[in-house]
């Protein structure tokens, strides 16, 4: 059985806090923690790759389904992306990420 790190052992050798007394260490977080995480490098690298390259074909189409919208665009851009990207999780993304790219330009389009 493993040890919760919250219970504090008592020095008894029976019981639910049995165990010799020790002082609880803070264990170093690993490497493995943070794999996947967006860098800073990464994120701006992206952007720039986003700017000079801009959509691809069905980037731009899920941006028009999205902008002619309906009552079921999101789900239509959701299964649309599905079958492009081949997971749930790719396809929501996507989605997200090319509504955020319409705001964008939404916004870039008020301003100026």
């Amino acid at each position: 059985l493993l040890q919760t790190s919250t219970m504090a052992r008592n020095g008894i050798a029976k019981g639910k806090n049995s165990g010799h007394v020790t002082e609880q260490r803070e264990r170093a977080v690993r490497p493995s923690r943070s794999k996947g995480k967006l860098g800073k490098r990464t994120a701006l690298c992206r952007e720039i790759a986003r700017e000079v390259a801009g959509l691809s074909p069905y980037e731009r189409r899920i941006l028009d389904m999205i902008k002619t919208g309906g009552s079921s665009a999101d789900k239509r851009v959701y299964k649309y992306a599905k079958r492009r990207l081949g997971s749930h999780k790719r396809a929501v993304a996507k989605r997200e990420d090319i509504k955020a790219v319409n705001s964008k330009m939404r916004a870039k389009q008020a301003g100026a």
